[in-house]
This record gives structure tokens, sequence and C-alpha cells, in this order.
């Protein structure tokens, strides 16, 4: 009867620690919050504006699957770049996670920091 008792708790014990398969990963990475955060990134650098070329810089973002950066943004030198690189490095670690979760695959081709920059009315941008 005791043997009963423990196969019979056990199995309600086991039963609790189940996973529901319909039931979210509160974890997961959405398209979605990728492109508020990548949006949230771009507002903050234009919020900010440059007066010549020299006042441009530039900083990976992303993450490609096979590793290195998506692209290259550029923004002014007036921005808090403290604060741009942890807003970068949270889009990093989200855009990371995404690739894991989803098994995303890309076409692992060294993406190169931009050659030139320049202010464009008031913005940096990359010239090709």
């Amino acid at each position: 009867m005791k043997t009963i008792i423990r196969i019979l708790l056990l199995s309600i014990l086991l039963q609790s620690f189940q996973c529901d398969e319909n039931e979210p990963n509160v974890s997961e990475i959405t398209p979605e919050q990728l492109i508020e955060k990548k949006q949230e990134i771009l507002d903050y650098i234009n919020s900010f504006s440059c007066t010549n070329t020299s006042n441009c810089n530039y900083i990976a973002f992303g993450a490609k699957p096979c590793g290195g950066p998506r692209e290259f943004l550029v923004f002014p030198s007036t921005v808090n770049q403290t604060t741009l690189e942890n807003l970068v490095n949270e889009y990093y670690e989200m855009d990371y996670q995404y690739n894991i979760q989803t098994g995303a695959v890309s076409d692992c081709m060294v993406v190169s920091p931009p050659n030139n920059t320049d202010c464009v009315n008031g913005s940096c941008v990359i010239i090709e």
C-alpha cells in the first residue's frame, strides 16, 4: 500500500512540472520587439544633430546568426555615447536571442564599417 501511495504521489508531482505547449514563453523575443527597440535607438540618434562631417561616428548594430553585426548605424558625436552603447547592447542581446530561438541563418558575409560618412541637413549619413 505504501508503494502505491508513493507511486501516486510521484506521478502527481511529475505532472505538476510538465509544460503546457500552448503557454507562451515570456522570455521569447518577437520581431515586433526588435522593430520597436531599433526604432527607439533611431529616434534617440535622430534627436541629435550634426554640424559637419567630423561630427559623425558609427557603431556596429545587431547580431548576424553567423556572427558580427547586421549593419552599422551612424550618429552625431553630440549623442551620449554611453546611453547609445547601452541601447545598442540591449538590441544586440535581443537579436542574438531571437537568432537562437528561431534557428536563424544568414549569408555570413562580413559587414564592413562605413568608409565615408557625412552630415547632411543635420543628420549623419553613410556615403556609398
